[in-house]
């Protein structure tokens, strides 16, 4: 197999990247072999060598604590805890939350046979105290509330105030547009004006 056959099936393995978007990449990137190709190279031998994910919570980064969990303006009371790192970084681009993270590296399906085990869950555990506030900020199906209601049932008792994402109809919403469950959420979750 050709360097060339290699670079399209390697890129062809990316999300959003079939064959045929991985051949126009790769000839992109051939065509441009100074200014993009070398570079690009370049970059991912260093971030293979450089990023690791962060002993504390599971986010990547180049140091050890991550950024976010060094960072001492962080409010250490509120622990958010998210499925994997898409999350985290949809959450860290609002600007809204201080708190810290916790990335559970997926959700409990019995299905996939993925058990509390096969989770960072011992090590949010290890991590909670008294006075805290667990944020649970997993996707709205059927494994994300079966993590959600086994890790409030875990940390039940331990002095943990225990929350969860609002759910319901988004900004913009039409709501003859809404799935069943959605609109459901809305009406259970509703709160005053």
């Amino acid at each position: 197999m050709s360097e060339l056959d290699t670079l399209i099936q390697l890129l062809a393995r990316l999300p959003g990247l079939g064959p045929r978007s991985a051949r126009r990449a790769a000839l992109h990137l051939i065509k441009r072999r100074e200014s993009l190709l070398e570079p690009l190279a370049a970059a991912l031998a260093k971030a293979a060598h450089a990023i690791r994910p962060c002993p504390i919570c599971g986010n990547l980064d180049t140091v050890e604590p991550c950024t976010i969990c060094r960072d001492p303006e962080r409010d250490a009371t509120a622990i958010c805890v998210v499925e994997g790192l898409a999350d985290l970084w949809a959450l860290e681009r609002t600007g809204i939350f201080r708190g810290r993270y916790h990335v559970l590296g997926g959700t409990l399906s019995a299905l996939d046979g993925i058990g509390p085990e096969d989770l960072s869950i011992e090590r949010l555990l290890a991590r909670i105290r008294p006075g805290q506030e667990l944020i649970l900020a997993l996707n709205a199906t059927v494994e994300g509330q079966t993590t959600a209601h086994y890790l409030a049932d875990r940390v039940a008792g331990r002095g943990v105030r225990v929350s969860r994402l609002a759910q319901g109809v988004p900004i913009g919403g039409e709501l003859d547009y809404l799935d069943d469950g959605t609109l459901t959420a809305a009406l259970k979750s509703r709160r005053a004006l």
